[in-house]
């Protein structure tokens, strides 16, 4: 327990990172199988453009589009688990102390790391919806 070494981040690191990054994998395969199998790629392929071009120019750009709005979902479900994971591991951080603060009934500190959490949830959401029209140009925020 604790943080006596690099060594001690591993087992916290996987315990956070495990699911989310099986779950990102499972969301590009299925994208990229959608894309690469639509008109404009075997239209590519019948030109004579090379695989490697279309996957990583052209489909991964438009498969991006569900791995990043789920990237929002998974940062909020992180910041849900660090809670967890730092008081499993005796991390020392905000989760546990604001689960220490739950415990001993300090509602302001409480309150502040509610109030943290939900910051950092609407940010995560707001730079999603941001980058939405840097991966398509197709979406655009108009002002």
């Amino acid at each position: 327990y604790g943080t006596g070494s690099p060594a001690h981040i591993i087992m916290p690191a996987i315990a956070l990172g495990w699911y989310p990054v099986a779950a990102q994998t499972r969301i590009v395969r299925s994208a990229m199988l959608d894309v690469l199998d639509s008109d404009y790629i075997r239209m590519g392929r019948a030109v004579g453009a090379s695989e490697s071009v279309l996957v990583w120019k052209y489909a991964l750009r438009n498969a991006a589009i569900p791995l990043v709005t789920i990237l929002g979902v998974y940062f909020a479900a992180m910041l849900g688990g660090a809670f967890v994971v730092e008081t499993v591991f005796a991390w020392p951080g905000v989760g546990r102390t604001v689960v220490e603060a739950v415990f001993s009934r300090d509602f302001p500190v409480v309150q502040v790391g509610v109030l943290l959490t939900s910051i950092l949830f609407v940010t995560s959401n707001l730079l999603v919806d941001l980058s939405y029209g840097f991966i398509d140009p197709r979406i655009r925020y108009d002002r």
